[in-house]
């Protein structure tokens, strides 16, 4: 009887183990059709049956498997949970860290990712897309990612609550999209793919007010249908719609293909394969035909590739097309490139996991470079597209508005289902902008007074002021402009300006202080030594602003006037000033200020400054326009004297004469 018992039992195990391999068989033929969602599911449904304990191995394997497929449709999440559990039951192949590795990145757990990266390159130390996701990690870790003045937005016209995704410009008017959306079109279908609704193509276009209308479905002969429309792009003419298209026939995914339809009396004509391929088993999608019409670009993981899926191209020749060329390693990685699309300009557009980026896709720009020998291959520069463009999502299908740099693009950021959906970028014009205000002495506004500006680049202008002597000007970057402030009865002031060459927006602020004709002027920072006319090395700003006036105002004569307080004979004071405005004139002529332009003049104590209202504002015991003489001055206490004595001892300068060699 218990002989009887055990056979059962372990028959039963036998049996049970059985339907376990022929589940997984199942499962893995799924996965090969490229049904990775339905696979994905299929394996999750297995993984709870296995026993950890009798068969390790076999919970491993199917823990990697159920990941894998996750990994392929993006979901991250599920990905990182069974690949986890893929390393905890110890999967036999390290490739299991480089996956595991990927959606970490994806989910921007960079640390963690990182040392997955670094237990996969162990075992391959020379992996290339290992090790730039080692790099991208470092990247992101150290903060160092380049963010640009690209604006990023989410336009609510274009999505729904499915996704939409891969927005492509049609017509050089560029008011019209056409995009891919699960939002449900005809009859609704489960992708078995990506487990989303099948998708189908949408258009949209602006209105009269300049504003996207709602999206419609494509109802033109044939192109949506219950399968799976796929990304798609117009020929440069407009004239041609290329998408992809996923069919099944009898429960099972064929692959994909790309078909075309043409434009016909102001509709779509009834689409047609592109065959680009003798092998009707293998799968094309993402098409891109380059800007000339000459090419027909699309990603296919067809044998001679680099790894994954890659980026080919096709000539046309006539009706029929050349034979699929590779793009290349400059292109091409061991992991993913898709989502082709040109500018008009023949810059190339792409994403891909496998150059090092943000995490998941990233797009990038690829530059065609000039060939040293015209038979010499093809290579690109790639350049990873900045943040907010790339995100640690999922990011692909961009589009541009011509040569502007504004378009649309598709992203699974922020969103917890992991749609996908579009979002909108442009970058703002840079502004490069001198301002300032035109004053007198005073500070008041001169709003008849005139700024007359010179660039390096031709730039001629003249800036008018507002009334109360504010301006601002646009200037243009790495330019250098010379400006020369100017109004009637006032001399001219000189400044000059670079602006550099850089990509952000920047204010420049620039004031004129114009000087009188009509009444001295102050020298500020003008400095002798006790009871002596000896300049001070203090002084040399202050006079050194006075010779740019002057070399700014050829034509203008004037007197270096010096005073003095009221401590001391008249005799000795008089001598005192009349020697330090002569320093004054000595210093202006050695530094090339014609002699005949001159003249010092001593006042000694005779002429006491007369509080005007700043000076009156600023010291409340002066008195506007009371001058500060002696009988004033003795009446203050002995602080208040030595700021009043200050005061009068000061270095002034006046216009005599503005006709200068004129005549």
């Amino acid at each position: 009887m218990i002989k009887r018992i055990a056979i059962g039992l372990c028959l039963s195990v036998a049996l049970m183990s059985c339907s376990i391999n022929a589940r997984i068989a199942k499962a893995d033929k799924k996965f090969e059709l490229g049904e990775y969602y339905k696979a994905g599911e299929m394996y999750k449904g297995i993984y709870p049956s296995i026993n950890a304990r009798k068969n390790k191995k076999q919970k491993a394997e199917v823990a990697f498997k159920m990941g894998n497929a996750y990994r392929l449709i993006e979901s991250n999440k599920r990905a990182e949970s069974a690949l986890k559990n893929a390393i905890r039951y110890a999967y036999k192949d390290s490739i299991v860290y480089y996956y595991y590795a990927e959606v970490l990145r994806g989910n921007g757990k960079y640390e963690l990712a990182r040392k997955n990266y670094e237990t996969y390159l162990k075992s391959y130390p020379t992996s290339q897309v290992a090790l730039r996701g080692l790099v991208s990690c470092d990247s992101m870790l150290a903060k160092t990612k380049r963010v640009s003045r690209y604006v990023v937005e989410q336009p609510k016209v274009f999505n729904s609550k499915y996704a939409d995704f891969c927005p492509v410009y049609a017509g050089t008017d560029y008011d019209l999209v056409y995009f891919n959306s699960t939002r449900g079109g005809k009859k609704v279908k489960t992708s078995r793919i990506t487990g989303q609704r099948n998708n189908d193509i949408f258009f949209s276009r602006v209105n009269v007010q300049g504003e996207w209308e709602a999206p419609e479905l494509l109802e033109d002969e044939g192109i949506n249908t219950a399968f799976d429309e796929g990304a798609c792009a117009l020929s440069a003419d407009g004239q041609t719609l290329y998408y992809t298209l996923s069919k099944q026939v009898k429960g099972e995914t064929l692959g994909t293909a790309i078909y075309a339809s043409q434009r016909s009396g102001g509709a779509w004509s009834e689409p047609k394969q592109v065959k680009l391929l003798n092998d009707s088993t293998l799968s094309v999608a993402h098409p891109a035909p380059s800007p000339d019409g000459r090419y027909l670009y699309f990603v296919s993981d067809m044998p001679g590739g680099k790894g994954g899926k890659d980026i080919w191209r096709c000539e046309k020749n006539g009706e029929e097309w050349g034979l699929p060329e590779n793009l290349g390693a400059s292109i091409n990685t061991e992991a993913n490139e898709m989502f082709p699309y040109f500018r008009e300009d023949g810059r190339l557009y792409f994403s891909s996991d496998g150059h090092g980026g943000m995490g998941g896709l990233d797009i990038f720009e690829a530059t065609l470079k000039p060939k040293q020998v015209s038979k010499d291959p093809d290579s690109w520069d790639v350049v990873l597209m900045p943040a907010p463009i790339n995100s640690s999502s999922d990011d692909f299908g961009i589009t541009f508005a011509g040569k502007e740099n504004r378009g649309f693009f598709s992203s699974n950021r922020g969103n917890k289902k992991f749609y996908d959906h579009i979002f909108s970028f442009y970058q703002p014009d840079l502004v490069y902008l001198m301002t300032g205000t035109i004053a007198d002495a005073a500070g008041e506004g001169l709003g008849d007074a005139r700024i007359k500006l010179v660039g390096n680049d031709g730039t001629i202008a003249t800036i008018q002021p507002k009334k109360n002597g504010t301006y601002s000007f646009a200037l243009k970057r790495g330019t250098k402009y010379v400006m020369m402030g100017a109004c009637r009865g006032f001399l001219n002031q000189k400044a000059e300006l670079e602006v550099p060459d850089i990509e952000e927006s920047k204010e420049f602020p620039v004031n004129f202080t114009l000087t009188s004709v009509n009444k001295p002027v102050k020298m500020e920072n003008i400095f002798y030594k006790f009871g002596s006319a000896e300049l001070t090395p203090e002084s040399s700003a202050g006079l050194d602003a006075l010779v740019t006036l002057l070399n700014d105002n050829p034509n203008v004569t004037i007197e270096i006037g010096a005073h003095t307080d009221y401590v001391g004979t008249d005799e000795a004071n008089i001598k005192l000033s009349e020697q330090r405005a002569q320093a004054v004139v000595n210093y202006l002529t050695a530094k090339g200020i014609e002699k005949d332009r001159l003249t010092a003049k001593g006042y000694g104590k005779s002429v006491p400054v007369v509080p005007d209202k700043e000076l009156a504002t600023k010291y409340r015991f002066l008195r506007y326009k009371v001058p500060l003489d002696e009988a004033f001055i003795s009446k203050l206490n002995s602080e208040q004297q030595e700021i009043a004595n200050q005061i009068n001892r000061r270095t002034e300068f006046k216009v005599l004469k503005t006709t200068y060699k004129l005549f």
